[in-house]
C-alpha cells in the first residue's frame, strides 16, 4: 500500500526503472507509490547513478534507529547550500528535474539546470556538476551547450582559476522567453511568406496565414507581459535594499 514502507521488491523495481531511465513519476506509477516517495528514496540512497536496491533496503530497515544520525558532511561542490541538509537540496532538485522533464526538457539538461537553480551561488564549474550529478564531463558539456542556446545560462571565467563557470542569473527565464519569442517570430514570418506563395485564398495558404497571425498576436502579448513583470521583479531587490 502507498502508506506502507517500501519493500525490497519495490526497491528492485525502482532500480530497474532507473536503469531504463524512467522518470520518477513513471517509476511511482509502476510500483503504486507517489512520485515524492520515489524521489526521496532515490536521493537518500546514492542518487540516480548510485542507487542499489539491496543496500537501500538495508538502510530503510534500520532507518528508525539511524534517523538521529547527523547529516553527512558537505561533499566537494556542495559548498553553497547555506547550511541546509544536502538531502533536502537534492530532493528539491529532483522534483524540479521531474517537472522540467514533463515540460519537455531533456533529462540531462534538466539536471544541470536544476543544480544551478538550487545552488545559492547560481554558479558551478564543469567539475562541480560532474561530482554533483555523477555524470561524465561530456554529458555536462552537451547539456551546457543546449542551455546556452536557450539563453538559460552563460559562461564566465573563474577569476581564481582557468576553469569556466556556468552561471544562471536571476533573469534567466526572462532572457529565455525573449529568445523563444524571437524564434517564434521567425516561424510566423515563414508562415506568412508561405501563405503568399501558395495564395492566401487557398486552404493551405489560409491555414498558414492564420497561423502567422495567431503567432504574432500571442508573441506580442507574451513579450509585453514578460517585459512588464521583468521590470517589476528586477526592481524589488533594489527597493528592499533602499528601505533596509
Amino acid at each position: 500500500m502507498p502508506g506502507d514502507r517500501l519493500t525490497l521488491q519495490d526497491r528492485q523495481q525502482i532500480a530497474a526503472g532507473l536503469r531504463e531511465e524512467l522518470t520518477y513519476a513513471a517509476i511511482g506509477r509502476r510500483i503504486g507509490r507517489p512520485t515524492s516517495t520515489v524521489t526521496r528514496e532515490v536521493m537518500r540512497n546514492g542518487g540516480p547513478r548510485g542507487y542499489h536496491a539491496e543496500a537501500a533496503h538495508q538502510v530503510g530497515a534500520g532507518y528508525v534507529r539511524q534517523r538521529r544520525t547527523p547529516a553527512p558532511a558537505t561533499s566537494p561542490g556542495r559548498a553553497d547550500l547555506g547550511g541546509r541538509d544536502p538531502r533536502i537540496v537534492d530532493e528539491v532538485g529532483a522534483q524540479s528535474v521531474e517537472l522540467m522533464i514533463q515540460a519537455g526538457l531533456p533529462q540531462m539538461m534538466a539536471k544541470v539546470l536544476a543544480a544551478l537553480f538550487t545552488d545559492d551561488s547560481g554558479s558551478l564549474t564543469s567539475a562541480d556538476l560532474v561530482r554533483r550529478l555523477r555524470v561524465s564531463p561530456a554529458s555536462v558539456s552537451k547539456a551546457i551547450g543546449y542551455l546556452e542556446n536557450q539563453a538559460l545560462i552563460k559562461r564566465e571565467r573563474d577569476p581564481r582559476s582557468r576553469a569556466e563557470r556556468y552561471v544562471i542569473e536571476d533573469d534567466a527565464v526572462f532572457e529565455s522567453i525573449m529568445v523563444g519569442a524571437r524564434n517564434q517570430t521567425r516561424i510566423a514570418e515563414a508562415c506568412a511568406a508561405g501563405a503568399r506563395k501558395l495564395g492566401v485564398t487557398t486552404p493551405a495558404g489560409a491555414r498558414l496565414e492564420n497561423t502567422s497571425q495567431f503567432l504574432r498576436h500571442v508573441i506580442d502579448d507574451l513579450v509585453r507581459s514578460a517585459e512588464h513583470w521583468h521590470k517589476v521583479y528586477s526592481a524589488r531587490p533594489r527597493q528592499a535594499s533602499e528601505t533596509d
